[in-house]
């Protein structure tokens, strides 16, 4: 079953800004030219109805936008990145394995179309046209592309339905399902027949709704035995579940009671959600010999029970019905949905700071060093220019605040100097 998947994906780098001069017959002063670099690709998760499942996405484990060019001459542009785009079912949730678990929720994507980004291309460096000034008119320095985000996400399917099928392995659900829509899951007689969900269109009357069978609850399904989150998972979506009871069990009443302790177990909300009860297998013989005690038992305990049996089809028309009744009573109160949750980090800090490492005064500065790296630090010209911009961003005010002192070393990315 593939309805959770864990991969790393990875934006395009932003291109690198060049330096370049003009150098055009009967134009002396031709200028800089250089030319930016283009934008890294995004990395975007986008809900497809003709998606239906994660499987695809297992093929790989680092998904990667494509990187920006870089720039040219005569001011060109480099071209920008291709984003990458990933489809995955409607109802995915998209998850950010680095946060903590209050913050991992990025979107959840429970309407077609409906996208999100997950990581951001890098920018693209500056040409040398940037940092032509009235004392700088030969620039040699150039900017380089910024490094894309890189992110681990996990995706979680969790299927959309209006009613949910639950109960111990080997109660009926799957029969059930196949009763009273067109669906043909897996039927045996044996536990566990039913490993992924499985989605039927019920019609009643004029009104038709979505049920989903999901695989059966043990004790300590909360802890992930059995099929554990396989299963718990996909009953956040429903709005009414369907209890589903085997007849022929030693406590029927005892078997609804863990199935809902696990329920409660994994989430609290999931035991208000509305509950029809049914016991069925009443065409066995001993099922129905108990029937007027079983009854009694779960009237004791202040709840209706209906008595169907899958196989032969009693029952099942009423209880269908009154299942309808109840989805309508829950879709009437239910708040309007609120819009997809999207996680927005926190923007990088940009500034300039400065800390001491021995003799060395070494700074930090995102802006700056995506500078000297563009830059050919061979070039003795070059280097000159670069302190002079630096003492114009304001790195000099930064040192002297920190404490720097005429002759002191200096380090910025891989640029060291003397102050």
């Amino acid at each position: 079953m593939f309805d959770r998947v864990e991969i790393k994906v990875q934006a395009g780098k932003g291109g690198n800004g060049i330096v370049s001069f003009r150098r055009e017959k009967f134009i002396p002063y031709g200028g800089p030219d250089g030319g930016d670099g283009g934008k890294g690709g995004t990395v975007i998760i986008k809900a497809d109805a003709n998606t239906p499942s994660l499987v695809s996405l297992r093929q790989r484990k680092l998904y990667r936008a494509q990187d920006g060019g870089n720039g040219r001459s005569r001011k060109k542009h480099g071209k920008d990145g291709v984003d990458l785009l990933l489809t995955v079912p409607i109802g995915t949730v998209v998850l950010d394995k680095t946060q903590l678990a209050g913050d991992a929720e990025i979107a959840d994507l429970l309407q077609p179309s409906q996208f999100v980004v997950v990581a951001k291309g890098g920018r693209g460096g500056l040409g040398n046209t940037h940092f032509a000034s009235s004392i700088n008119q030969v620039p040699r320095i150039a900017q380089k592309g910024w490094d894309g985000e890189r992110k681990s996400i996990v995706l979680e399917m969790k299927i959309i339905a209006d009613i949910g099928i639950i109960g111990y392995p080997n109660v009926g659900k799957s029969s059930l399902l196949a009763a009273i829509s067109a669906a043909k899951p897996k039927i045996a007689s044996y536990p566990f027949t039913t490993l992924e969900p499985a989605l039927g269109v019920v019609e009643v009357g004029w009104w038709s709704f979505v049920v989903a069978e999901v695989p059966g609850l043990i004790a300590q399904t909360h802890l992930g035995r059995g099929l554990g989150h396989d299963f718990l998972r996909h009953v956040v979506r429903t709005r009414v579940l369907l209890h589903l009871i085997d007849g022929s069990s030693v406590s029927p009443i005892e078997d609804m009671a863990q199935v809902n302790r696990e329920l409660e177990l994994f989430d609290p909300t999931l035991v208000q959600k509305p509950q029809l009860v049914a016991v069925n297998k009443i065409d066995l013989l001993q099922v129905r010999a108990q029937l007027t005690e079983i009854k009694g038992a779960f009237s004791n305990v202040g709840i209706k029970v209906h008595f169907i049996s899958a196989v032969t089809g009693e029952g099942v028309s009423e209880f269908m019905a009154k299942a309808l009744a109840m989805l309508s009573r829950a879709v009437a109160l239910e708040k309007a949905p609120e819009s997809s949750k999207v996680f927005h980090p926190k923007p990088k800090k940009t500034g300039i700071s400065v800390h001491k490492e021995g003799h060395t005064f070494v700074v930090r500065a995102a802006e700056l060093e995506s500078v000297t790296a563009g830059t050919n630090l061979r070039d003795l010209e070059a280097r000159r220019q670069l302190l002079g911009w630096f003492t114009r961003t304001g790195l000099s005010r930064a040192l002297k605040k920190a404490g720097a002192t005429p002759g002191d070393k200096v380090r910025l990315g891989k640029l060291e100097w003397e102050w």
